[in-house]
């Protein structure tokens, strides 16, 4: 069951996020629907302990946060994402976090004993220090030094946790990409991994107002190098390509991300989800939602009656 929440609720509007277009698949615009009509998948977390008690599945790694953060500012009311983790904890399922929102601290009580079985892991966007700059591109997001701290908090519960260097901007974010590693390694971070900007159709006007909005004087050269790391295109959907580009550009990008990485030992998460433990899985106890006694049974077990 999904419901559309609307009125006062809000997104995390980043400006560059890849997830805009999904709106457009729904007749809604990928700018302010995409920011104020969310839509709440408010029995997630029924209809997953369902497929987990189905007899054919086989545990593997779930990464939760991915289009778009599981964090928003209405999972403190909703608590879906809670619900989520629960089912997952009770079920020794492995499990990777992704957001920038501080409210993942909720949830330590959850994630720490299941990071104590190698079962949880998570990872922190770190878009730029500058707070100016994030004010705008990621409105609504947490601050760049809330996100460090939460780095910290987590990585003092036994969480271990790497850093999201996403997405590089050329020439308004890429200059930091040292500068961020370093501050999240002293955070307590323990792997890093990076994205170049993505800019799909729907993104791509967003992000070039915003471009001329606030960087006017760079906005060429920006686009610029974009192009020249998507093969001359605005962007490149090859899925082999999309995440890190190509080019000289996109090479350089790389090579300072790789020598950074080694200088600082971010290598402790380098496989990041793939290395959670499985071998904990035990399947659900389930309600059956056909038969309304509200008597819990076991994953592939029949009714009496």
């Amino acid at each position: 069951m999904t419901c559309l929440i609307t009125g006062s609720t809000i997104r995390t509007g980043c400006i560059y996020c890849f997830a805009r277009p999904t709106h457009s698949y729904l007749g809604l615009s990928p700018g302010l629907d995409f920011e104020s009509r969310l839509f709440a998948k408010v029995n997630a977390a029924e209809l997953l302990r369902r497929e987990l008690a189905h007899p054919a599945y086989k545990p593997e790694h779930i990464a939760i946060g991915v289009n778009t953060d599981a964090y928003q500012p209405c999972e403190r009311d909703k608590r879906i994402t809670r619900q989520v983790l629960e089912v997952l904890s009770e079920c020794g399922h492995p499990v990777g976090m992704i957001t920038k929102s501080s409210l993942i601290e909720r949830d330590i009580d959850l994630l720490a004993p299941m990071a104590a079985k190698g079962q949880a892991c998570a990872a922190i966007t770190i878009t730029t220090l500058d707070s100016d700059i994030s004010r705008t591109l990621e409105p609504r997001a947490a601050a760049p030094s809330r996100r460090l701290r939460t780095i910290r908090t987590l990585t003092d519960a036994g969480i271990p946790v790497s850093v999201s260097v996403a997405p590089i901007i050329p020439f308004v974010t890429e200059p930091e990409i040292e500068r961020i590693l370093e501050a999240a390694r002293d955070a307590g971070a323990v792997g890093a991994h990076y994205v170049v900007l993505r800019l799909p159709f729907e993104v791509n006007p967003l992000f070039q107002q915003w471009l001329e909005a606030h960087f006017p004087e760079r906005a060429a050269r920006v686009m610029n190098r974009v192009r020249e790391m998507r093969g001359g295109k605005d962007y490149d959907s090859d899925f082999s390509r999309r995440m890190h580009g190509e080019g000289v550009w996109a090479d350089l990008i790389r090579q300072r991300f790789d020598k950074t990485v080694a200088r600082l030992g971010l290598g402790g998460l380098g496989g990041r989800f793939e290395r959670l433990d499985t071998t904990g899985f035990r399947r659900p106890l389930v309600v059956p939602a056909s038969t309304g006694t509200g008597r819990a049974k076991a994953a592939g077990q029949l009714d009496l009656f």
